[in-house]
């Protein structure tokens, strides 16, 4: 999780220029180009979106509303993904949760859900039992949950994820990868536009992202 209000490393203060606007986005500034551009997800028409993001990251949580009205707004001109950041490891209980609900299919039906466990009901789901109480309580069949869940399929998935992050070079939450080489945060466009308001980084973020994506397209 990175939160809004930063100590500026040298490099931000340097992308602050004058010439930083969230409506034309400046490389270096509110979004980076990654040295090698990934593979995207083909969708005839459309633009590549993906966000890494964990269940428990305060920062997605405040994310969330925004961007998923922008991504409906944009439906007809952009394919969106989420991505659970991992560590690849076993005992990443979060990420096994994501990779599990993605087999099912259930990923975006219990995205909400899983967020308001965590932000809402305060509730922390850190281990198997409570990733297990926590679907049943949400009417996941309990054995196809389990099938999934201990599956050698979503332990590669869980580091699959890992080696994705990795390629992105993401290591905090919120990160948008537009058409799978720019790379925007709401922590860089609130320090390349340093006079916003706490209030406004968000609406900035969503214009870098349009502008993103007319840059993609």
């Amino acid at each position: 999780m990175r939160r809004f209000t930063l100590t500026l490393v040298a490099a931000m203060l340097a992308a602050g220029t004058a010439f930083a606007s969230p409506s034309n986005p400046a490389n270096g500034a509110e979004f980076r180009t990654l040295p090698q551009a990934q593979p995207v997800q083909q969708k005839e028409g459309k633009v590549e979106v993906i966000e890494f993001f964990m269940y428990h990251c305060p920062a997605c949580y405040i994310v969330e509303a925004p961007l998923a009205g922008w991504v409906r707004q944009n439906a007809d001109k952009v394919h969106f993904r989420r991505i659970h950041l991992s560590s690849g490891e076993e005992r990443d209980y979060e990420a096994r949760l994501f990779a599990t609900l993605e087999a099912l299919q259930l990923q975006d039906s219990m995205h909400d859900k899983v967020l308001a466990a965590w932000h809402q009901e305060r509730r922390r789901l850190r281990s198997d039992a409570e990733n297990l109480e926590w679907a049943q309580r949400n009417g996941i069949d309990k054995d196809k949950f389990l099938a999934a869940y201990q599956s050698f399929g979503v332990q590669m998935r869980v580091k699959a994820l890992a080696r994705m992050a990795a390629a992105y070079g993401v290591d905090g939450t919120p990160t948008i990868i537009v058409n799978g080489k720019f790379v925007t945060e709401p922590s860089m466009v609130q320090a390349a536009n340093r006079q916003l308001g706490n209030h406004e980084v968000l609406p900035a973020t969503m214009q870098v992202l349009d502008a993103l994506v007319a840059r993609s397209r």
